[in-house]
């Protein structure tokens, strides 16, 4: 929770969390309301997490914007962008956090897959940061989150992990080219956090109990805690903050055991 001086810190303004109606796309969500703004947020297939989200984030006291949209499909991007900015008329913050994949060895994939993943982790980021730069003013945030898959090997995790690293290269590069207007892009790789996205590991892998056990900081991981990074990252103290990649991950990706 953020204190009282933060309470209206985005007050006013209008922030985009793809994938927000489960996991650390809502724990985003209802942080950004906590501190005042108004919110949209896409999903894809699950309607009735999308409805509770919906209702978690107006109970908090700010307006919510329901849309049903795929980041992979460069129309629907472009409609969800439309439709955010003609509903709320503006536009000052895009959470890319909307994520999929098929959780295969290399040799095991099919380009079928591989297209899949890359088109939601990467192209959609891509595409709705390209769309959102064209409505934000000066003060714009875009924020992408990715996972420490980008830069270490996991388990049946090569789409998922190079698509990361593809995201985080689209973080650089669009951090430069939308600096002239103001716009600051930076990225929040989220470690082990338990939340439903860890079903699509296999069991016999251990990466929910790996999310579960106490990081070196003396504690799991929580939703909660890399929505408040992204918080951070939103605001004017993290102005000079350009084409970064903030791992949340309570020191474990730095501790080999």
């Amino acid at each position: 929770m953020p204190d009282p001086a933060q309470t209206d810190q985005f007050d006013g303004q209008v922030a985009l969390v793809t994938g927000g109606s489960r996991g650390i796309g809502k724990a985003i969500c209802l942080e950004l309301a906590r501190r005042g703004a108004s919110i949209a947020f896409n999903y894809l297939k699950n309607h009735d997490a999308a409805k509770e989200a919906e209702a978690e984030i107006s109970a908090v006291g700010v307006e919510c914007l329901r849309v049903r949209a795929h980041v992979g499909d460069e129309e629907a991007v472009q409609g969800l962008i439309e439709q955010v900015h003609e509903h709320f008329g503006r536009l000052d913050i895009l959470v890319n956090n909307a994520a999929s994949g098929v959780m295969r060895p290399a040799m095991e994939l099919s380009p079928k897959h591989w297209d899949w993943t890359m088109d939601i982790n990467a192209r959609g980021p891509w595409l709705a940061g390209r769309e959102a730069a064209k409505v934000m003013g000066d003060g714009g945030r875009i924020i992408n989150i990715s996972s420490p898959g980008s830069r270490m090997v996991l388990p049946s995790y090569f789409a998922v992990g190079v698509s990361k690293a593809a995201l985080e290269a689209v973080t650089r590069y669009l951090a430069i080219e939308l600096a002239p207007q103001g716009i600051a892009v930076n990225g929040v790789s989220a470690g082990y956090v338990q939340t439903d996205a860890l079903d699509a590991f296999p069991d016999e892998l251990g990466v929910k109990e790996l999310a579960g056990r106490d990081t070196p900081a003396g504690r799991p991981v929580t939703p909660e805690d890399v929505a408040n990074v992204v918080a951070m990252l939103c605001g004017s103290d993290a102005e000079m903050i350009r084409g970064q990649v903030v791992t949340v991950d309570g020191g474990e990706t730095a501790y080999h055991r």
